[in-house]
């Protein structure tokens, strides 16, 4: 059974998880801001971008507990921000392949689609905790500081490369 049955017919059985980054662009509304996730074993890091979707800016980190106030965390932050669509980090390894923590997210994404109607993708997140912690070194910041934010700025980091691939794949069209 669709898990959106309970939707208007318009949404009924329309894949609302997009692997591929083109399906996921044409599946968004125009001019309306998207938030990107990273996913962690203890902690969301949590991104969004402006209407326009060309920057990304780090909002916050939630701290895992069980799915259910999870998602009631992140539906809270999405509502009140009025979000389009959500991209999830997908930490392949780095030969391409997909792990326990591919299989993670994308279970997590499969779960979190019965909650919320609205597009969700995927963005390749290999190394983006690493480009974020040199980002977070560079900035001179606390050791302290740093491990209060890594997530949300590790998320931005995701966030900012499907946002610059969503700009590229516009101008062609």
């Amino acid at each position: 059974m669709c898990a959106k049955a309970r939707a208007p017919q318009d949404w009924c059985c329309k894949p609302l998880i997009h692997d591929d980054i083109i399906e996921f662009a044409g599946a968004l509304p125009p001019m309306r801001a998207i938030a990107g996730l990273d996913l962690g074993t203890k902690t969301i890091g949590v991104a969004v971008s402006d209407g326009m979707r060309s920057v990304a800016t780090p909002l916050e980190t939630v701290t895992r507990r069980k799915f259910g106030l999870d998602a009631e965390a992140l539906l809270a932050i999405l509502a009140k921000r009025d979000i389009a669509g959500l991209v999830l980090g997908l930490p392949r390894n780095m030969d391409g392949s997909e792990g326990p923590r591919c299989q993670s997210t994308r279970a997590f994404a499969r779960n979190f689609a019965v909650l919320w109607d609205r597009p969700i993708g995927f963005w390749d997140e290999r190394l983006s905790t690493v480009a974020a912690e040199r980002a977070l070194l560079e900035a001179d910041t606390t050791r302290k500081r740093r491990s209060e934010v890594i997530d949300h700025v590790a998320a931005s980091y995701i966030l900012q490369g499907a946002l610059d691939r969503l700009r590229h794949i516009e101008a062609r069209q």
